[in-house]
């Protein structure tokens, strides 16, 4: 289901008006390398057999078909046509850093969530380290913190459209398992917010 978007944007780059635009050629990578890490990485690094409902994949299909037709068709042609002065501009040199900062915190709480289980334990654990010090969804935090990047730096409406779809869509499935968290561990860390350090 994450490698849909990966599809979907790759036939709205060959099919637009910018196939040798570099710029859009970077927003490409950056999109792609996202899902490649969502649709590929990700799940190949990710121990169990965890299943998921088919209800939930099929409506994360259509999500993801519909964010990566959106996003690919207004940067390959619908948008502005950027030149190569865009990678000097504040918009792409802030955007590119806050879009990896996302992508480091999400790559890094992953791989914090994968470890808390040694091989053959089944029970679930407190995450530490990370942003997790902060908050209790710190793949979360970096998702959200990523597409806001992404809309930075592409300077669209239609990024921007995405990264506010990810805080409605993550932010209450963050208050759901932060309140989970707080059932289950008697001790789980009082001063932690669900998804954004110190306010929620």
């Amino acid at each position: 289901m994450e490698s849909v978007p990966i599809i979907m944007y790759l036939i709205c780059y060959i099919i637009g008006n910018r196939i040798n635009n570099i710029v859009a050629l970077i927003f490409m990578s950056l999109f792609i390398g996202h899902y490649i890490n969502r649709a590929y990485i990700y799940p190949w690094l990710t121990r169990g057999s965890h299943k998921i409902a088919r209800d939930m994949v099929v409506s994360a299909i259509i999500v993801n078909m519909v964010n990566g037709y959106i996003q690919g068709r207004w940067l390959n042609y619908f948008g502005p046509i950027l030149g190569v002065e865009w990678f000097i501009s504040p918009q792409f040199m802030v955007g590119v850093i806050i879009f990896f900062v996302g992508l480091g915190i999400n790559v890094h709480s992953d791989y914090i969530l994968r470890n808390l289980r040694r091989p053959g334990e089944t029970e679930y654990k407190i995450p530490r380290g990370g942003v997790f010090r902060w908050v209790s969804c710190g793949n979360y935090l970096g998702e959200v913190i990523e597409w806001f990047g992404w809309a930075i730096l592409t300077w669209s409406f239609a990024g921007l459209v995405f990264a506010i779809w990810v805080v409605a869509n993550l932010v209450p499935r963050a208050l759901s398992h932060h309140k989970w968290y707080l059932e289950r561990f008697p001790d789980y860390p009082k001063n932690r917010k669900a998804i954004f350090p110190f306010i929620l």
